[in-house]
């Protein structure tokens, strides 16, 4: 089992989980959950890609376990995974960079500034700017019996907008938990959101739009997304692969915004075979 371990980056401490062949291709992945999230979902989901690539999974600063190191900014976060690019693979390897949901923002700012860095770009439940915040709201209204201690209201002037508190953070992440997956686990959530390190200033850095930039991605792209997904709806990674020349997309059945997880074996599959081309 790979062990936590830290690396300095820009003066901040990352904390990462790598596995896999040592001179393997190197696949970076990029965590949702943008002032809460951290590469334990990931690393869980894409680890078994470590029998023929090298998988790396970090918290970004402000995140998990890495340091509270400003600032937050999405600029900032890039040049982060620039540093780890340039660290874990050297100067002028290309690495394979797998975002979702928030990191799929950041891997499609990467893929863009960085393009002759990335050979393959993998990206899951996503969006080419915050304006797929209209299109949850609409997914929301049909959907918030699931969630009855949500609110419109909290997704638009707190998950849209911003937090006051780390506490109010955390307590509507476990509010909205039910919306992310089609089998809710209401036990494993509360456990989550106990443990979870919530960072309401890190959250609150937004705002991003990549479509008019997103032609000049050079990257073999996948864009990977849940029929019911329902923070990032399917039809902004149709957008997404519309944008990217030669992008494809993988719509998967009967899975939600953590389809990496939910359907992991179907994922994984079909991310080998891309990853053949």
């Amino acid at each position: 089992m790979a062990s936590l371990q830290y690396v300095d980056i820009n003066g901040a401490s990352l904390a990462y989980k790598i596995c896999g062949p040592e001179n393997a291709p190197l696949i970076i992945t990029l965590h949702g959950g943008r002032g809460f999230g951290s590469h334990d979902s990931d690393f869980k989901a894409y680890s078994p890609l470590g029998t023929k690539y090298r998988v790396l999974s970090f918290d970004y600063r402000g995140h998990g376990l890495s340091s509270a190191t400003k600032p937050y900014t999405f600029a900032q976060i890039v040049e982060d995974i620039e540093s780890v690019r340039t660290h874990f693979a050297g100067a002028d390897q290309k690495v394979i960079i797998c975002g979702g949901s928030f990191g799929g923002f950041l891997a499609q700012q990467y893929a863009i500034q960085y393009a002759d860095k990335v050979s393959h770009l993998i990206l899951r439940g996503t969006a080419p700017s915050y304006h797929q915040e209209e299109a949850a709201i609409q997914v929301l209204e049909q959907r918030l019996h699931k969630a009855p201690s949500f609110s419109v209201e909290m997704l638009k002037n707190k998950v849209f907008g911003a937090f006051e508190s780390d506490l109010e953070f955390r307590l509507v992440h476990l509010a909205m938990s039910p919306l992310y997956s089609e089998k809710f686990d209401a036990n494993a959530a509360l456990k989550s959101c106990l443990t979870n390190v919530y960072n309401a200033e890190s959250h609150n850095e937004k705002y991003f739009d990549y479509r008019s930039s997103l032609h000049s991605v050079t990257a073999k792209t996948l864009v990977v997304v849940g029929d019911k997904d329902w923070i990032c709806p399917p039809e902004h990674s149709e957008l997404i692969v519309s944008l990217i020349p030669g992008a494809e997309l993988f719509l998967v059945a009967d899975a939600n915004h953590s389809v990496h997880l939910e359907k992991n074996t179907e994922v994984i599959a079909k991310i080998n075979d891309f990853l053949l081309q």
